[in-house]
């Protein structure tokens, strides 16, 4: 593993231990020649993911820039990090286990609050105004009431 810092190739593991829900091993190393500490984390990945874009761009699928999404979401939220990690493998896990190579940004973006949902109602509102492009208001007042009408909806079924 290069090192980050001074791009030494000399580094080694100084502890592990899983993470994410046992679906990620954390890794503590240290490079030997700058002596800076820095964190790996070591995923199975079944199958590359490419995500086309609503402008119709490929990008590779960014586990990084979804939990970004996810916690600007929850920002000031009583969600820790660690349900943020689980949400964004178990959405991974999703895209990985389809069977396609190829997703849209739609299909992220309606796994992302559908996991927001369930965890947190005003982060879950939040995406979804980012996401939706709400433009006022209103936007706002629809989208809560159509969430609590599918809400009672699964509650009678």
């Amino acid at each position: 593993m290069r090192c980050p810092f001074c791009g030494s190739e000399n580094t080694s593991v100084k502890d592990s231990r899983s993470a994410e829900d046992d679906t990620a091993v954390r890794r503590r190393r240290v490079c030997e020649s700058c002596g800076a500490r820095f964190t790996t984390f070591e995923r199975v990945q079944l199958r590359e993911i490419t995500v086309i874009k609503r402008d119709g761009k490929r990008v590779p699928f960014d586990r990084e820039r979804l939990a970004r999404s996810i916690t600007i979401a929850l920002r000031k939220r009583p969600v820790d990090r660690e349900q943020i990690d689980q949400m964004v493998s178990g959405i991974a896990r999703k895209l990985e286990s389809a069977g396609e190579a190829e997703v849209t940004s739609t299909d992220v973006g309606e796994l992302a609050m559908e996991a927001l949902r369930q965890v947190d109602p005003v982060g879950y509102v939040r995406f979804a105004s980012v996401y939706r492009d709400f433009k006022d208001p209103s936007d706002f007042a629809q989208f809560i009431e159509k969430a609590a009408l599918e809400e009672e909806d699964g509650d009678a079924g």
